[in-house]
């Protein structure tokens, strides 16, 4: 028979706090809970930006204003068209608001160099002396050298 002392693990609390760091520097952990956080403000501000400025005029649009109370009705059921109306339209929305602060501070890399097969027409890592598709040979071409 087995004892259930021997099914826990001894928890040794230098190499437990030694295996704690080693997997929070080694798996980005830290990165990911700093993406949260900076997700969550980001958050604020985008509801801010949709709500305080953008929702008023979508508003002033309807003669009410409570356009999301908007229903279509057949026999018995009654559907609240507006509200579904109103979800997909803060999505747009905020799809619309994070694509313009995205594109206003996140640059694209360039994309790599690439040397192109005479012979199938598909890119090859610059430094390539056959090509990875049609096994062709690749003329020599000097990589590009980068200043210091």
């Amino acid at each position: 028979m087995v004892d259930p002392k021997d099914l826990i693990p001894k928890l040794e609390p230098r190499r437990y706090a030694k295996e704690f760091r080693e997997f929070l520097l080694k798996t980005n952990m830290f990165a990911l809970a700093m993406g949260v956080v900076i997700g969550g403000a980001v958050t604020k501000v985008v509801e801010a930006i949709v709500g305080d400025l953008v929702m008023p005029i979508v508003g002033a649009l309807q003669h009410s204003g409570e356009w999301r109370l908007i229903k279509v009705g057949f026999w018995r059921f009654n559907w609240t068209v507006g509200h579904f109306l109103g979800a997909v339209l803060d999505f747009l929305i905020i799809a619309t608001v994070v694509f313009l602060i995205t594109k206003m501070f996140v640059k694209q890399a360039p994309p790599p160099p690439t040397k192109i097969c005479a012979a199938c027409k598909e890119g090859n890592h610059p430094d390539a002396t056959k090509c990875k598709w049609c096994c062709s040979d690749l003329p020599l071409v000097e990589s590009p050298k980068t200043a210091v």
